[in-house]
């Protein structure tokens, strides 16, 4: 299986790319993981949110293959701790799943279109991050999943 995560804009901050990638490596070494960045979209100054939203939603939708299991990261999507994570990554690898997708949304949220494609909506916490810094936040997550199911020292139970 691979996983891929899918943001909306680059990462402005130099110190969170140092620390994205970090652990992007690391992760590597469990599974096959691929980090899409989509660019920010230009001229959004004319742009409704919606339209935006609608703008953004066809550049996600534009990177799937029907046979994705698409997860947004979405406020409203269940939480859940991190042995229940890695539960649940377990579970997609052993559906047989070839990617599992995990889409981080631009400022306003999804559209109706991804919405509507998605196969379900986590959300890492009732508070509020920035777009840059729950890349890392989720990322590090995948990680730890992954020690977590290789009883790895790295989560401390």
């Amino acid at each position: 299986m691979t996983i891929k995560l899918i943001t909306i804009g680059k990462t402005d901050n130099k110190q969170l790319t140092f620390l994205i990638d970090n652990y992007i490596k690391r992760l590597n070494f469990y599974i096959k993981f691929i980090f899409e960045v989509i660019p920010d979209l230009k001229k959004t100054k004319n742009l409704s949110e919606d339209e935006q939203k609608q703008k953004e939603g066809q550049l996600i939708l534009s990177k799937l293959k029907a046979s994705d299991t698409l997860i947004l990261l979405d406020e409203c999507g269940k939480q859940l701790n991190s042995l229940d994570f890695s539960v649940y990554l377990q579970k997609h690898m052993n559906s047989g799943i070839k990617q599992l997708v995990f889409v981080i949304g631009g400022p306003y949220g999804f559209s109706n279109a991804v919405y509507e494609k998605a196969n379900g909506k986590l959300s890492l916490s009732k508070m509020t991050f920035s777009h840059q810094m729950i890349r890392l936040f989720f990322i590090e997550q995948l990680y730890r999943g992954f020690t977590i199911l290789k009883n790895e020292p790295y989560h401390h139970r």
